[in-house]
């Protein structure tokens, strides 16, 4: 029996179409992890959700730097 709540609708789509290859599901969404270009992949990031029309959005800040990474939360 699995404890994990699933995935909302939007944050799947954007799973499978994104592709990340390291993240981490959290309450509101989730933490994509381990990016080299932070700028590129958070403007693909955008991209994805716009071109989908996903209720999603996208939160930075500079402590994620550090680790190369972004969120990626329901709106």
């Amino acid at each position: 029996m699995s404890t994990q709540k699933p995935i909302a609708k939007d944050l799947q789509k954007f799973i499978d179409r994104y592709e990340p290859t390291k993240f981490k599901v959290m309450r509101s969404g989730i933490e994509i992890r381990g990016v080299s270009n932070i700028h590129q992949a958070i403007q693909t990031a955008k991209d994805v959700i716009e071109k989908l029309k996903l209720n999603l959005n996208i939160a930075h800040s500079a402590d994620m730097v550090s680790y190369g990474g972004f969120e990626v939360n329901l709106r």
